[in-house]
């Protein structure tokens, strides 16, 4: 008989569930979290309008942030997401937490060409050698899937950011002084977008323009453009830690919105710009996923390992 998995990826304003069932989905159920009082009253709504004669054998679940001992605080709600007090409420099996760019990474094996845009040449990467996933949304995941069946969470995002010119020098100067550690996420997420926007202000005497960051991203364009091209030596530099010859993958919640900003901007161009290493990474390759249940994919790949 096969097992009944529910897969969930959440986030901190949403969560989407399916529940897998001899290797095929469910159609997605998305709910908005602001209607419950946890996630766990969440996924008893979704379990709730499903037929089912018993409670899921398991569950694997996405979620953003760092995953220890089986639980994480959702990011930008608070909530504490624990696998065994989920599955002791809900009298599911066993419930996995995984960071959402682990699950991300689960997904890069099996991602079709029309789940992915290619950002430079699309060239094809080596499939026997390590690919990497990155992105900005509310913070900044990191991963790596590593052949044939390995994936290797992180918290790269929180690594510290580096200048290439001297505008990015000054611009790290300015939100040193606001919070010391300047990460590569205090720049390349949601919140940073708005701080890069703030920062350059700053730096050419303007009052703050207390935009949010839909609205940088809607109407300043030199800001998006050097966000692009940070996230291209950031992303470049994750290539070389990872030895990503199998590629380098785009995620999260901002770049998905602009594809043509991104394959525009000096991305490409910055991604390789690493000196003597500049042919290593003209050699690999740069795709911007596009499929939106993509963790769930991962999610599904998983627990396809057994």
């Amino acid at each position: 008989m096969h097992r009944t998995l529910l897969l969930a990826d959440i986030g901190g304003t949403n969560a989407r569930f399916t529940l897998l069932r001899g290797g095929v989905t469910a159609p997605l159920l998305a709910v908005k979290l602001d209607d419950f009082t946890g996630i766990e009253a969440a996924m008893a709504h979704y379990l709730g309008h499903q037929a089912l004669a018993a409670a899921p054998d398991g569950a694997l679940l996405a979620v953003a942030g760092p995953v220890e001992d089986n639980s994480v605080t959702l990011t930008n709600r608070g909530w504490r997401v624990g696998g065994s007090a989920i599955a002791a409420r809900l009298g599911i099996g066993q419930v996995r937490v995984l960071n959402d760019f682990e699950a991300l990474a689960w997904a890069l094996p099996a991602l079709a060409p029309a789940d992915l845009i290619a950002i430079g040449p699309a060239s094809a990467g080596d499939p026997t050698a390590p690919m990497a996933v990155l992105g900005p949304g509310t913070g900044l995941g990191v991963g790596a899937f590593l052949p044939p069946d390995r994936v290797l969470p992180g918290e790269g995002g929180h690594a510290s950011l580096a200048a290439t010119d001297d505008e990015e020098a000054a611009i790290l100067a300015v939100l040193r002084r606001r919070h010391g550690h300047v990460s590569a996420e205090r720049i390349l997420s949601g919140p940073g977008l708005v701080a890069l926007h703030d920062a350059l202000a700053e730096l050419h005497g303007l009052p703050a323009p207390g935009l949010s960051a839909a609205q940088v991203t809607a109407a300043a364009p030199a800001t998006l453009a050097l966000f692009c091209a940070m996230l291209g030596s950031f992303a470049g530099n994750v290539a070389l830690t990872y030895g990503a010859r199998g590629g380098v993958f785009l995620g999260g919640g901002i770049l998905p919105r602009i594809p043509g900003v991104l394959a525009s901007s000096a991305f490409r161009a910055r991604f390789e710009a690493k000196g003597r290493l500049g042919p290593y990474l003209a050699g690999i390759p740069t795709w911007l996923i596009t499929r939106p249940d993509a963790a769930l994919v991962g999610l599904a790949n998983l627990a396809a390992q057994g």
